[in-house]
């Protein structure tokens, strides 16, 4: 798998640029601002060889989504988003192509990615697993979580997707998240699970009092 990080914008975004090995078939994950964001973005693909033909949204927040319209009059590339995120996506002015739900397998151009539906920060999030890497969104941070008080958010559900769906997977498992928020722009689910404080609550209300506090 080709795997690109790209630090995007004023609020410490991280893009991603995916393609199979071969084929070199682009899908962008969250492109983030317009502008210069989607600029090196096409930068990066245009130096790698990558025709970048997707993009997968991980919600519909606008610092992860506001560079889509512009990425997409640049490149023809298909919109990929969880089929809970349509309203608040349709708000924002842009249209989709493949919707997803859970449990997904996502075949991009010989990329395949499953689809993990990660509810709490927003209805549809989604993280994103492929070869060992799993894509996080504003799901889990290196240190920290997603913010669970916004409108849409529910921190209940946000301890069942962190505990029950991302903490099942294996220690060795690669954590690359939505930005740049930790000492380390990516991590593992084994060392999140020994180091990151939010995961150590031990129960979801201990989860949610910490989560909503800070």
């Amino acid at each position: 798998m080709y795997m690109r990080q790209i630090k995007i914008g004023h609020m410490d975004n991280f893009a991603y640029l995916l393609a199979d090995d071969f084929q070199r078939i682009g899908t962008v994950v969250d492109p983030g601002w317009p502008g210069d964001g989607v600029a090196r973005l096409m930068q990066q693909a245009e130096e790698d060889g990558v025709d970048i033909k997707y993009i997968v949204l991980t919600h519909s927040h606008n610092d992860h989504t506001a560079g889509v319209t512009e990425l997409v009059a640049k490149t023809g590339a298909e919109i990929v988003i969880h089929e809970e995120e349509l309203p608040p996506a349709a708000k924002k002015g842009f249209d989709y192509d493949i919707t997803v739900k859970g449990n997904d397998l996502l075949n991009l151009g010989g990329l395949e990615l499953r689809i993990i539906h990660t509810p709490g920060h927003s209805p549809g999030s989604i993280c994103l697993y492929s070869g060992g890497k799993l894509f996080t969104g504003d799901t889990l941070f290196v240190g920290g979580c997603g913010r669970a008080d916004l409108s849409g958010s529910d921190p209940q559900q946000l301890y069942d997707s962190l505990f029950n769906k991302l903490l099942a997977l294996p220690d060795e498992t690669e954590v690359y998240p939505g930005h740049d928020y930790g000492d380390t722009p990516s991590s593992t689910i084994g060392a999140e699970r020994q180091e990151n404080r939010f995961l150590k609550t031990r129960s979801t209300e201990d989860f949610v009092s910490l989560r909503m506090a800070v």
